[in-house]
């Protein structure tokens, strides 16, 4: 893993944007994996405020997310793609038919991540993923177990997950759902291209585990230890030791 220390979580996002913005520079036509939560707050803020300026054009570009809560649609504010129209995709101008997200709501949960995996190969998979990292080690909604799914599938969420989203519910944690939609870790680690971003001396443990420590379904982003392009952007309260 290639490891990139930054002064600060502002420092970490504004050269994080700057680097997905030549990418799309690049190649016009993208494909990016995208998280939520609130680790990639700033980058978004970063993103919004360099798009204009740098006068890229996120027209062409593909996104998937990593998640979406089960029972939330794209009209419930508390969902994730509600999220992602207010933080990027308004402000940056991604085509609405080029977003991909998973429903929430959809009443075959089983056959709409089905469905996600199959959308995201049409779209020839993923160029770049961007990824932030839970306290307790989880990627995208894939928690720490006794086995881990590698395609997109239905994940109980546990506890401090939940915690760490009650902020998109008024800090009641009640009422965060106790179910996700999630990409696997294998649709993860098929990304040509990774990037994860950790912020705050509450994933300090969480990176230094997963750059250091054997692979395991018990830290789950142990796994990008397999992935042959990842590079690891912390500030230095997350740095690993």
């Amino acid at each position: 893993m290639n490891i990139q220390r930054f002064t600060d979580g502002r420092a970490l996002s504004q050269d994080l944007a700057r680097r997905m913005l030549a990418a799309i520079d690049r190649q016009p036509g993208l494909v990016l994996g995208l998280p939520t939560g609130r680790t990639p707050l700033p980058l978004y803020a970063a993103l919004r405020e360099q798009t204009p300026a740098a006068g890229t054009d996120w027209s062409a570009v593909r996104t998937f997310n990593l998640d979406e809560f089960v029972g939330l649609g794209a009209s419930d504010r508390e969902s994730y793609r509600a999220y992602m129209e207010r933080e990027l995709f308004a402000a940056v101008g991604v085509n609405p038919a080029h977003v991909g997200f998973l429903d929430g709501r959809a009443a075959d949960p089983d056959a709409e991540c089905g469905r996600y995996e199959e959308a995201i190969a049409a779209a020839g998979g993923i160029d770049l993923m961007i990824l932030g990292i839970g306290a307790n080690g989880h990627i995208g909604f894939n928690e720490p177990a006794t086995g881990l799914h590698a395609r997109t599938h239905r994940a109980r969420l546990q506890p401090g997950t939940r915690a760490a989203n009650a902020a998109l519910f008024g800090g009641d944690i009640s009422r965060v759902p106790e179910e996700a939609l999630s990409m696997g870790m294998a649709t993860i680690l098929r990304a040509r291209s990774v990037i994860l971003m950790a912020t705050g001396a509450g994933k300090a443990a969480a990176v230094d585990a997963m750059i250091r420590g054997p692979i395991t379904t018990m830290l789950p982003a142990s796994f990008l230890q397999l992935h042959p392009d990842v590079t690891v952007m912390v500030d230095l309260a997350a740095s690993p030791r």
